[in-house]
């Protein structure tokens, strides 16, 4: 997730920018312009296509975990503050599986951190409770196609950043227990035992007890996650870990160089590892002007929470008239994010890329990816830069399928010790 202020595009250029895309490929009712339309319609109804990154959960969270402030089965883009993602989008834009995030922010510590992170874990049960027809928890892998066969969109509970278990193996355990299935080390700042990439260093990777994180993980079968985290701590979690790594939203950092995206030579161990990185949407990861943008961004959200606190709205707010004052560059579209699964396609390896786009955590999308609706618009680029049947597959679902497949046997192999 990356802490912006609210998006503030008008809904109706927000839905226009992918409509012909994502209602051409995917509504049933119309009828294929022509077979391109009809072979991506089909790649995305065979295999569920599984998102990394979303922060719905976070959004609730500021308006006080009202799940009433945010009608999920209606249309959101009409909201006061507009966001990206609901029920009728996510089917428009065939999404069979979500990560939720439970992020709660680094400023909190120790027990209110702790106590944030389940109150979030309970935002994803009550949401999955309030729209059983759409949505489902997942415990295990092979429940994700079960519910995508179904007609459901398969959720699933991220963990974003180490810092909510307060050092406490046990809370790992319980998070686990109520469905958290990935935890990333870090978010923008260092844990204990973990140092994050937009924090000075400090454990120059894992401590022991770093270590001990990544092995009870393996142990239950619980992803690791290494978005957000230095390199250091991105080679010494790969060293540890005996289950394949993700990176649930993070983009290549050859094309764009934030700290927050992966270098070509971790690429490559990602492939030895056989983990994925599943790339994410924001324009600061992925073109240089907006990283550029973004930092100074970062500099002043860092002197507003200061003056601000723990009052995210208000934090919110404030970083959002400084960006009125001070308008990005032009945008990012989506053939930059086409490029970034390209040259990962390239140097990783067709096994090892997904899908992670952090919408509603982050500010602003690409032009043509504004929202959950967008997808088929990227499969349609893909397939027009020449992405087989098979590679496309695998973004889609197949790799992140198969990671969570090889933790659960690890986690199995390693109870029968």
């Amino acid at each position: 997730m990356n802490r912006m202020p609210y998006r503030r595009l008008p809904a109706a250029l927000a839905f226009a920018a992918c409509l012909v895309s994502s209602t051409a490929v995917l509504v049933a009712a119309d009828k294929p312009r022509d077979t391109t339309d009809a072979r991506l319609r089909q790649i995305l109804r065979e295999d569920p296509l599984i998102d990394g990154h979303n922060d719905i959960p976070w959004q609730y969270r500021l308006r006080a975990n009202d799940l009433g402030a945010i009608d999920l089965a209606g249309d959101t883009r009409t909201l006061k503050r507009p966001l990206s993602t609901d029920i009728p989008r996510l089917r428009r834009g065939g999404v069979g599986g979500v990560f939720w995030s439970v992020y709660v922010p680094v400023t909190l510590r120790g027990e209110a951190a702790v106590r944030a992170t389940f109150e979030q874990i309970d935002v994803v049960h009550r949401l999955c409770a309030k729209h059983p027809d759409a949505l489902e928890l997942v415990r295990k892998a092979d429940d994700i196609e079960r519910i995508h066969r179904a007609g459901r969109i398969a959720s699933l509970i991220g963990m974003e950043g180490g810092h909510s278990i307060d050092n406490s193996l046990g809370n790992l355990r319980k998070m686990h227990a109520l469905g958290a299935r990935y935890m990333s080390l870090t978010h923008a700042a260092n844990t204990d035992w973990a140092d994050a990439a937009t924090d000075e260093p400090r454990a120059r990777g894992l401590t022991a007890f770093g270590e001990d994180v990544v092995r009870e993980m393996n142990r239950l079968g619980m992803l690791v996650d290494l978005s957000h985290v230095s390199k250091p701590t991105m080679l010494a979690a790969m060293t540890v870990s005996k289950a394949p790594v993700i990176f649930s939203h993070s983009s290549a950092r050859a094309l764009c160089d934030h700290p927050r995206n992966v270098d070509d030579e971790t690429l490559r161990l990602l492939r030895e590892n056989g983990g994925v990185i599943m790339i994410n949407f924001f324009p600061g990861y992925l073109v240089p002007a907006h990283a550029a943008y973004a930092e100074k961004l970062r500099v002043e959200r860092k002197r507003l929470q200061g003056i601000h606190g723990d009052n995210f709205s208000a934090l919110d707010d404030g970083l959002a008239e400084w960006r009125q004052a001070n308008p990005p560059p032009p945008n990012a579209t989506l053939g930059d994010v086409a490029d970034h699964l390209d040259h990962v396609l390239k140097v990783a390896g067709e096994d090892h890329v997904g899908l992670g786009s952090d919408f509603d955590g982050i500010t602003y999308a690409p032009k043509g990816l504004e929202d959950v609706s967008c997808y088929p618009a990227l499969f349609a680029e893909l397939q027009r830069r020449r992405w087989t049947r098979d590679e496309m597959k695998k973004l889609a679902g197949r790799n992140i399928l198969r990671v969570m497949h090889v933790a659960e046997r690890v986690a199995q192999e390693q109870s029968a010790k």
